[in-house]
């Protein structure tokens, strides 16, 4: 289909989201687009396929944007973000204002003006893409915090379609969320869609009690009246692919990978593993001191158990995340320079991205994983390591701040700011009886295996048409 075609066409569906469902790659020396991995990628790829619909985002690179294209029967519209609206919207806005404010001002958020300027104007200029892009009477379906205000633009602009909004973060509770400058902006922006989805009840709760006293909005429960309209505000908690995650791990290469890796590190150690993107929400500097006290408090021993941190590299040009990756390679040094023994580290750090195949073969490898943010929407870690427990082993330790933990409540939870119990957790996880260990993972198992991302995706796509 030729780019004028594209643009000149109207989608039934339209997903609005701040990065496209592609990325540019090198292949055999030229420039191609792939599908970006991740859960949401996949999840909506079938619904817009099904629905013949358009996908609006950015590139990721700052500058002019390609003309729309089609890849794998999704038409793709890119939106163009300049270097100085990066920095405000982006950098600013998205990173050092409502990021650290919504995971419990675990960092202090900063407020610019000047930063706001290009938060809302990026905003509507995807809100005037998704306008000219869905058919009328279409659907629209809006992610996350970058894009609060969207709804709100494109209700003015297009009054005639349906528009759902989907926080993938936690929501604030009203005594932090009150701080933003912009907060009835944010809140009236919210409001433009017709379903409103949180990953928890709390998240949801908090909404509604802000969007009453700050937007001048009615109503009880899951349904609020604001500006002569119905609004669905509802807890949509996000999942993943659980037969994917089964069967790879269930591969005989996978698990001779895994194998090797327990070998590798010690035949006869237990294995701990975190997995976490390299930010200061995931509580990864507390989990390291954590291990160095069992160590200390001779809890446990180099040879009986070894700590693996793998660190997903995120926003390195930000100094809260440089001084982070800083703190965290210290500990991890004087960790192993204390305990450790030569060819015998007690820790293993790997700041990097792991491939799919290798990632299945670490949680099959793991007899205890950590899952230990100080807040997160949701952390899809803990189900994916619970979809790769197919013999139903392992011991997941699970913060009580993490989205999954209400739905996850057979996990060991733990306070991730508390070093003791962390400490202390992590031993009863190695020392677990099997049998306990395996009823508490066949009912994890069952809960995350009910209810898949596809399922998250199809329940909100039923409200959203109004049949929900």
């Amino acid at each position: 289909m030729a780019e004028q075609e594209i643009s000149s066409r109207r989608w039934p569906m339209v997903v609005v989201a701040n990065t496209l469902p592609v990325r540019r790659t090198k292949e055999k020396g030229r420039s191609i687009w792939e599908v970006s991995p991740g859960g949401l990628v996949s999840a909506l790829q079938p619904i817009i396929q099904r629905a013949q619909g358009a996908w609006v985002g950015w590139t990721g690179t700052a500058g002019r944007a390609p003309d729309p294209f089609m890849h794998g029967d999704i038409a793709n519209i890119p939106v163009p973000i300049g270097a100085a609206e990066l920095r405000g919207f982006y950098q600013g806005v998205c990173n050092r204002t409502l990021w650290p404010l919504y995971h419990d001002a675990i960092r202090q958020p900063e407020y610019h003006r000047h930063w706001w300027v290009h938060y809302r104007a990026v905003n509507e200029r995807f809100a005037n893409a998704a306008a000219k892009t869905v058919a009328p009477g279409g659907l629209v379906w809006v992610h996350d915090y970058h894009l609060h205000l969207v709804p709100g633009i494109l209700r003015k602009l297009r009054g005639d379609v349906r528009i759902g909004f989907f926080l993938h973060i936690p929501f604030p509770p009203e005594e932090l969320f009150t701080r933003l400058p912009w907060r009835r902006q944010i809140l009236e922006g919210t409001l433009g869609a017709d379903v409103v989805g949180f990953q928890t009840k709390a998240g949801a709760h908090n909404f509604t009690r802000l969007a009453q006293r700050y937007a001048a909005a009615r109503g009880r429960g899951s349904r609020l009246q604001f500006a002569g309209r119905s609004v669905h505000v509802a807890a949509y908690p996000i999942s993943i692919d659980f037969e994917k995650y089964e069967s790879v791990a269930r591969h005989p290469a996978v698990l001779n990978h895994a194998e090797e890796l327990r070998k590798n590190l010690g035949s006869g150690r237990k294995i701990i593993l975190g997995v976490d993107r390299l930010d200061y929400t995931k509580g990864i500097d507390v989990r390291v001191k954590a291990f160095g006290e069992l160590l200390s408090r001779e809890l446990q021993t180099i040879d009986d158990t070894v700590f693996v941190q793998v660190a997903v590299p995120s926003r390195e040009r930000i100094e809260e995340y440089q001084e982070l990756r800083s703190s965290v390679e210290e500990l991890v040094g004087q960790i192993n320079g204390r305990f450790g023994e030569v060819g015998v580290a007690p820790v293993h750090y790997l700041r990097r991205n792991l491939p799919f195949e290798e990632l299945i073969a670490m949680y099959r490898a793991a007899d205890v994983m950590l899952v230990t943010p100080y807040c997160d929407g949701m952390n899809l870690v803990a189900k994916e390591y619970v979809a790769t427990r197919f013999d139903n082993t392992g011991v997941l330790i699970l913060s009580e701040f993490a989205g999954a933990a209400p739905e996850l409540h057979n996990a060991q939870l733990v306070n991730p700011h508390d070093v003791d119990s962390l400490a202390e957790a992590m031993h009863h996880g190695l020392t677990l009886a099997p049998k306990d260990a395996k009823k508490n993972m066949r009912a994890m198992r069952r809960v995350v295996k009910r209810h898949t991302v596809h399922d998250w995706a199809n329940s909100f796509m039923k409200s959203l048409k109004g049949k929900g």
